[in-house]
């Protein structure tokens, strides 16, 4: 049998996440010998898990999700173009004994939207939150050249973060513009998962309103709850993390592998 290469996610929390799930499929269809682990590691503690695992000779790569993916784009190796603009990091790839330092959310993200026929371009998009799942489509999302974005955050100022890092490339604010009707809402606020989701007062939708959740969930997340009133067109992050695992898989091993049977699979998962 050959060597079992060593791979993981590392997060915190970490326990719901469906990436040793879906590798392993991946893993089985490619017929690629592997173990792909959960790791519960604090930010504290990240630098030093990081050169840990990469010390085994059979390891290939690391996913990284909240909050270490700021942290990950500091770690010594060569980072993408992308990764870099971002100050964010999911993948890692080790080869050869270097790292490589990647970010497969925003190509995924686009993926599972064309899927979907969810057009971009020419759209007025509402981007609710502006922590790092936010931040890590944005560099793909802003390409796709929408005519607005409003990006509304609890914090006004980390939102204009996130405005003045891409106001050249396309017109957008951090507030809701009360003359604009919005053809797509992302959710990327991680509060959607706790509890009620409560949205902002004011909101225009398009007659054709697609709502889009970065978070996951074998149920129906709290915003998709609240979207399903307003459209049909509701979704959650489950496609997205599935095609950004499958641009890692193909980074780890240089093949990209089907994604049509992941997503029965975890419909499966849900009865």
């Amino acid at each position: 049998m050959s060597n079992k290469f060593k791979l993981g996610v590392a997060g915190s929390p970490i326990e719901h996440s469906l990436s040793p799930f879906i590798h392993s499929r991946f893993a089985k269809q490619e017929k690629i010998n592997l173990s792909y682990m959960p790791f519960k590691v604090e930010p504290n503690n990240f630098n030093s898990f990081v050169a840990d695992f990469f010390a085994d000779p059979l390891a290939r790569g690391l996913n990284i999700t909240l909050p270490l993916k700021n942290l990950a784009a500091g770690i010594p190796g060569n980072i993408s173009k992308e990764a870099k603009h971002l100050q964010a990091v999911n993948t890692i790839i080790k080869i050869d004994n270097i790292l490589s330092l990647e970010s497969t959310d925003g190509i995924g993200f686009m993926e599972d939207l064309r899927s979907k026929n969810i057009s971009i371009s020419g759209k007025n998009i509402l981007i609710l939150g502006a922590g790092a799942a936010v931040q890590s489509i944005l560099y793909k999302l802003v390409m796709d050249r929408p005519s607005t974005i409003s990006i509304l955050n609890r914090s006004q100022e980390k939102a204009e973060t996130l405005v003045n890092k891409y106001n050249e490339h396309v017109k957008i604010g951090s507030n809701l513009k009360e003359d604009i009707y919005y053809d797509l809402v992302i959710n990327g606020s991680s509060a959607g998962l706790t509890g009620e989701f409560i949205a902002p007062e004011g909101i225009k939708f398009s007659r054709l309103v697609c709502f889009y959740d970065l978070n996951y969930s074998l149920e129906s997340t709290p915003f998709c709850s609240w979207a399903i009133e307003y459209s049909p067109q509701v979704f959650d992050g489950i496609g997205m993390l599935i095609y950004q695992a499958a641009q890692s898989f193909k980074l780890w091993f240089g093949k990209i592998p089907s994604t049509e049977n992941i997503f029965k699979d975890i419909k499966n998962l849900n009865g």
